[in-house]
């Protein structure tokens, strides 16, 4: 059970890395790279911000079952 926390723990971090990203692209505040389709676009506030509470989600669950 110890090897799937930790793999769920390592998933919601990337999960929840990726959600920043994405929420700082679509604001416009990480512009990078300068040509991405992703700046300045608001889905991508909103799917950003989805991604991140998911990936919280997911690390959640997964130091419970590290108990």
């Amino acid at each position: 059970m110890r090897i799937i926390a930790a793999i769920l723990l390592a998933a919601g971090l990337v999960m929840a890395l990726m959600g920043l990203i994405w929420t700082g692209q679509g604001s416009g505040y990480f512009p990078y790279p300068a040509s991405s389709f992703m700046i300045d676009q608001t889905p991508w506030i909103y799917r950003g911000l989805m991604t991140f509470c998911a990936g919280l989600i997911v690390v959640i669950i997964a130091l419970y079952l590290r108990r």
